[in-house]
């Protein structure tokens, strides 16, 4: 019995460890940007998905946010985007999802922050 239960434990080790570091978090979120430059807010709808260490994010015509994709990392509570794409140069580019940012997750929630003494960008979703 004593075996059996050990072979257990450790086939759950395995399973645990053996999975992607990224499928916990992979998914198709919807919710609200917000960029806040020194107590000014703007805010705007968007989508992000997260697959196999690629990421979309949906802009808006205001770029509030203006989108992304690319590929991200995971380490600790750091995630980072690392976008792909071409810019004008006419609009605030921190309003991209590129960069290193804070990361808080719960299973459904996921908030994706990052500040500045003059700005802070957040990245408020819910799993679909």
């Amino acid at each position: 019995m004593n075996k059996i239960f050990r072979f257990g434990v450790i086939g759950l080790f395995l399973l645990f460890f053996s999975c992607d570091k990224y499928e916990y978090i992979e998914g198709t979120y919807s919710g609200t940007f917000t960029a806040t430059y020194n107590s000014v807010t703007y805010s705007g709808a968007t989508i992000v998905k997260l697959e196999n260490g690629k990421y979309t994010c949906a802009g808006n015509p205001d770029r509030i946010p203006a989108g992304g994709s690319g590929t991200y990392s995971i380490k600790g509570n750091k995630i980072t985007f690392r976008d792909e794409n071409v810019w004008t140069a006419e609009f605030n580019w921190r309003l991209i999802l590129n960069g290193e940012y804070n990361f808080t997750f719960d299973g459904k929630k996921l908030k994706i922050s990052i500040g500045f003494d003059e700005a802070h960008y957040e990245y408020d979703l819910k799993k679909q």
